[in-house]
């Protein structure tokens, strides 16, 4: 993906996104005493998992549209990318009552989940984005911690994750579909990681997203937000969903980390 104007002003700008953040949560408080103390102070790190960490969402996308063929389902590379984020079940019973007239339990769209899982752990291994183990680093020497928040409810990633990550996550610092009753893009996931971390304050976090349904959730929970755009989607996809930086990789990220950090 070629770097646009739109990311080139955005990433000039990284101290005017602070700012703008810190003003925005001082208009929303209403507690005065509150509103003093908002700033923007990061102590984790929140990262989504599917097109964040990991290059999976073109074995996502062929999961997903495989298996719910094998139910009557009918899912575009459109669909996959505009619901990457919400839990898997959230999708499977959204587009069951769309396309079929049906209000599932959950227990049929659990069943529906696995075959889709199945079918994406028959697949290769998705490779690990560039930038993220050199991230994950520079935030450990911040004195920051790392979380992961997904929508994902596949077990057998999440023993990947351990053996890919271990040396920056731990179990305690993970939000999976499972952790929540309201996945992406409730704000509820981002509020857990930040809880399991031991963060009281929303400016006390940052989360790291590529869907828009994730970029609402971080929004929602009033974190600050970063966007990778690392599928096909216009950049406009996420900055409308009030992302406050956006870079087209990790890599880029990673490279200016240290300005995001010399502008809190």
């Amino acid at each position: 993906m070629s770097i646009t104007p739109t990311f080139s002003i955005i990433m000039s700008n990284i101290k005017q996104a602070v700012e703008t953040y810190n003003d925005k949560w001082r208009t929303v408080s209403s507690d005065l005493t509150e509103q003093s103390e908002v700033r923007f102070d990061p102590r984790v790190v929140l990262f989504d998992m599917d097109g964040v960490l990991y290059n999976s969402m073109p074995n996502q996308e062929v999961a997903w549209q495989e298996s719910m063929a094998q139910f009557g389902i009918a899912m575009t590379r459109s669909d996959v990318y505009a619901t990457e984020g919400a839990r898997g079940i959230d999708t499977i019973r959204r587009f069951v009552k769309q396309q079929q007239g049906r209000d599932i339990s959950l227990k049929e769209a659990q069943q529906m989940y696995d075959v889709k899982t199945q079918v994406y752990h028959s697949m290769p291994d998705a490779p690990i984005f560039d930038g993220v183990l050199p991230i994950m680093q520079k935030i450990r020497e911040s004195g920051m911690q790392v979380g992961i928040v997904t929508g994902s409810g596949q077990r057998q990633l999440f023993k990947r994750i351990f053996e890919d990550f271990g040396e920056f996550v731990d179990e305690e610092h993970i939000v999976t579909a499972y952790s929540v009753k309201r996945g992406k893009p409730y704000p509820d996931p981002y509020l857990m990681g930040l809880e399991k971390a031991g963060i009281r304050h929303p400016w006390e976090g940052i989360v790291v997203e590529n869907a828009p349904l994730g970029v609402r959730a971080g929004v929602a929970a009033h974190i600050f937000t970063v966007a990778i755009n690392s599928g096909p989607l216009d950049d406009s996809a996420l900055l409308d969903e009030g992302a406050n930086l956006l870079y087209p990789t990790m890599t880029d990220f990673c490279n200016n980390w240290e300005q995001l950090i010399d502008s809190i």
